[in-house]
């Protein structure tokens, strides 16, 4: 359920786009979109993630641009600009704390050596940053469909694949268990 509200606004754009072929409506209806989301999961949580506060404020800011300015590019940075964020926090997590980003997102479920979670950390951000790096290229050689398109199958099964990968690589890596069970064998 929270997938597919995190990924709400982006099927909106889509489809608002799809019905419409005007970018810029779709762009004015995925500002609302995208604030609509953020309230629902304050009024269930009671909290909202950061990662929701900057798409927030990229999409207005850069949704806001596209609609004022009447430019398609401006919207079409937003992912990459999202994208570049992430690699960037995954990044400083090497340095800033204890433990990267990734292993406090996983590490109360998963069990690997500090090196390898040190690893996966920056295939993230080599992940990102190509992600974001694709984006441009889509956006800039290919047409307004084509990139709308790529926005939501195509970041969404690269970061799928990418996740499956993953699992390969933390299956490889992960540390056996050491629980009493174990031990009794």
């Amino acid at each position: 359920m929270k997938l597919l509200l995190d990924f709400l606004p982006v099927i909106i754009f889509f489809i608002v786009y799809k019905s419409t072929d005007d970018i810029i409506l779709a762009t004015a209806i995925l500002i609302p979109a995208t604030l609509l989301q953020m309230l629902y999961t304050w009024i269930k949580t009671h909290k909202v993630e950061m990662i929701q506060l900057v798409t927030l404020g990229l999409v207005v800011v850069l949704g806001g641009a596209t609609i004022l300015f009447q430019d398609k590019t401006f919207i079409q940075w937003k992912p990459t600009v999202v994208t570049w964020l992430f690699a960037a926090a995954f990044l400083g997590s090497q340095f800033i704390g204890e433990k990267t980003i990734i292993q406090r997102l996983m590490g109360g479920t998963i069990e690997m050596p500090a090196n390898a979670w040190k690893q996966l950390n920056y295939a993230w951000v080599v992940f990102y940053i190509i992600l974001g790096a694709v984006n441009l290229f889509v956006a800039y050689t290919m047409s307004e469909e084509t990139w709308v398109n790529f926005k939501l199958f195509g970041m969404l099964g690269l970061t799928l694949i990418f996740i499956l990968l993953q699992g390969f690589y933390i299956s490889k890596h992960m540390e056996p268990e050491t629980s009493e069970e174990n031990s009794n064998n």
